[in-house]
This record gives structure tokens, C-alpha cells and sequence, in this order.
């Protein structure tokens, strides 16, 4: 399961994942876009943690000075610079969200959006540490969820991947309460509020501010508070 986005559902299967995704999901695709960047300002430097081909980074580099994705795929990072190679101010690393090849204090918006949370079968927590550690002093790191109100649409919308081929057979037995999961190992679960809470608890120097985003997304922001003495 570790390696599914890589082996099975990156490149151009990963991008036929949003192909054909509903109007609703679009709409919640959309959604998160316009919440991160309200968060952006023109000279930022923003890093994105699992980009794959890089769906998100030109509306994201409209805004800021620079914007670097990641990704452990490499199918999918060859397939973003093949279609944003014209983007000057756009660049792609292979490499893992939790152990990022960055100095301290770089990044002034670090953005994980669409359930990357989870969907990457890490730590969480050490996931968490990590991207605080490559922001500066009052940057911010944002990490997104699905809404327990959005249920019904993601649900309809891994159908029809699966439908495509592109998941496995979806197993209604296992499949309820946020969790999705596939006959083929497949498995995608959800981070909520008082999860959030518990994974930002006892980090030292961090703002947390906790937002549903049109009902279909959960938003955790942490700001690397720090104040001159």
C-alpha cells in the first residue's frame, strides 16, 4: 500500500483520476485551490508535498515567487515537467514528504493538500515536524482532509475510478465511516478535527487554526509563530 501511488496509480492514471471526477469533486478541487491561495503572497517561496504531475502548481505559481513540488513518483514528476517545462518559476523533486532535502527556514507556505495526510502512509506526526522544520519564522503550513459531509461524493467518486480500473474492487463490508478501502490493499482514511488537534498538540511555537471549506474539506493551518525578544 506504501508504494500504490507510485506503482499503480501515477503519471497519466493518476491524472485520469480527476479526468473523471464529478462535478462536485471538481467543485471541491476548486475549493481547496482558492483556500491555499488566499494564503500566498507574491514573494513567497511555496513548496507543495506530494505534487504528482503537478495538477495544482500553475494556479500556485501565478502567485508566488517559486513553487517546488514533491513527489516519491517519478512517472508522475516526469509527466509535470513534460507539461509545465514553460512554467519558469516551477520546479519538481523526487523525493519523501518526511525526510525533505531542504534546509531549515526556507519555505514560506508549505501546502499538503487533497487527505496527503493520509494518504501517504506516514507518520503524521512526524510529517507534521518536518514541514514546520523547512518553514520560516511566521510561514505556514497547510494540510487538508475531507469533510465528513463530503462522504457521499468521494464515495461515488472512487466508484468510478474503480469502475475505470484504476483502483480495485471497492469493499463495501470494509468501506464506512471515512474509510475507504479496496480489494486490491487499497485503503484511504480521513484525519479529523480532534485528530488534527492531537497531532498539533505539544508543538512548541505554532498557531493551529482548524476550518471546514465548502463542505467538503478540512483544513488544519499551523503558523510557525515566532516573536522577536
Amino acid at each position: 500500500m506504501k508504494d500504490y501511488y507510485s506503482d499503480k496509480l501515477s503519471a497519466e492514471r493518476l491524472k485520469h483520476v480527476y479526468e473523471i471526477a464529478p462535478q462536485r469533486v471538481k467543485q471541491y478541487f476548486e475549493a481547496e485551490v482558492n483556500h491555499v491561495l488566499q494564503k500566498i503572497h507574491t514573494q513567497d517561496l511555496v513548496l507543495e508535498l506530494g505534487c504528482g504531475y503537478g495538477r495544482i502548481l500553475p494556479s500556485l505559481a501565478k502567485k508566488a515567487k517559486s513553487v517546488f513540488g514533491i513527489d516519491t513518483s517519478l512517472s508522475s514528476l516526469l509527466l509535470g515537467k513534460e507539461m509545465l517545462g514553460k512554467i519558469s518559476n516551477c520546479f519538481f523533486a523526487q523525493m519523501n514528504a518526511v525526510q525533505l532535502s531542504f534546509p531549515n527556514n526556507i519555505f514560506d507556505v508549505v501546502v499538503c493538500i487533497q487527505n496527503g495526510i493520509s494518504a501517504f502512509h506516514v507518520n503524521q506526526k512526524k510529517l507534521i515536524l518536518e514541514s514546520l522544520r523547512v518553514i520560516k519564522p511566521n510561514g505556514i503550513v497547510l494540510f487538508s482532509s475531507y469533510s465528513e459531509k463530503f462522504w457521499n461524493d468521494r464515495l461515488e467518486w472512487f466508484q468510478l475510478q474503480s469502475d475505470a480500473g484504476l483502483l480495485g474492487e471497492i469493499d463495501f463490508e470494509k468501506t464506512r465511516d471515512g474509510i475507504l478501502e479496496c480489494k486490491d490493499g487499497f485503503t484511504a482514511t480521513t484525519v479529523g478535527i480532534d485528530q488534527f488537534r492531537v497531532l498539533t498538540s505539544n508543538i512548541d511555537n505554532v498557531i493551529v487554526n482548524i476550518e471546514e471549506v465548502d463542505e467538503s474539506s478540512l483544513f488544519c493551518e499551523i503558523i510557525h509563530h515566532y516573536k522577536k525578544l
